[in-house]
Formats: structure tokens, C-alpha cells, sequence
């Protein structure tokens, strides 16, 4: 069994900042899950542009309130707190954030831990092999 808590994860490697946002991440590859699960704030007021060419990700919004714009198309979908977004075509779209926003996310594949958005939005697919960790 795993358990973690978000608290825990603060400092260490499994916390990952950039300007836009902080996340952190509970599960990963190597917890060998076949997704991974991550707590992320995105900060009020910051646009992120988005390419998961290689993920497929589900997001939860639990505090805050911004709005999901999917491209090329230019719908926009207002995010609050109970709303889900499924990237479920590899969307390429823009995240912006009216006040800090509170999400759980989760990727399949999963993460491995490190990952950023590259200059094109996109996260690598980083290859790690999957092991069992408490």
C-alpha cells in the first residue's frame, strides 16, 4: 500500500515549481500505478499554453475558479470548483487562471517526476521503468 500525504512532498523532488504553478505530485511511474496523480496550484492570474502531444490527462478543479481555452477552436470552458476537464484528444489549449485554482490531476501515461512544458507546451515522455515503493 501507498500513502502519502500532499504536506510531505513539500521540498522534496516530488514537488515541481515553474512561475505559472506548483505541483505536486503523489503518485509517479515508478509507484507503478499505470497513471500518476498530482496535486497542482496554478497561480492566479497566469496563462499557460498546453500540448499534452504524449499524455492523456483527466484535471479536478477543487478550489479557484479560471477557464480552459481548447485550440484551434477558441471554445472556452469556465473552471470552478467541481468541474473536471479530460484532455482526451491531446488537446493543445491555454490555462488561465482568475485566482489561484486548487486541481488533482492525473496522466497516463504516467509522470516520472521531473517534467516541465517545453517551448511547446508539451511534457517528454520520459521512459523509467515502473517499481513498487511505500
Amino acid at each position: 500500500m501507498i500513502v502519502r500525504s500532499v504536506a510531505e512532498l513539500i521540498g522534496t523532488e516530488r514537488e515541481v515549481k515553474t512561475p505559472n504553478w506548483v505541483s505536486r505530485r503523489l503518485l509517479l511511474k515508478r509507484d507503478g500505478m499505470g497513471f500518476s496523480l498530482h496535486e497542482t496550484t496554478v497561480f492566479a492570474g497566469t496563462e499557460t499554453y498546453i500540448w499534452y502531444r504524449h499524455h492523456l490527462e483527466a484535471v479536478f478543479c477543487i478550489e479557484g475558479e479560471g477557464e480552459v481555452e481548447v485550440l484551434p477552436e477558441g471554445i472556452v470552458y469556465r473552471i470552478t470548483p467541481g468541474t473536471v476537464y479530460a484532455l482526451d484528444r491531446h488537446d493543445k489549449h491555454w490555462l488561465r487562471a482568475k485566482t489561484d485554482m486548487r486541481l488533482v490531476c492525473v496522466f497516463n501515461p504516467p509522470l516520472t517526476g521531473g517534467e516541465v512544458h517545453d517551448e511547446e507546451g508539451v511534457y517528454p515522455l520520459v521512459q523509467e521503468t515502473a517499481a513498487a515503493s511505500g
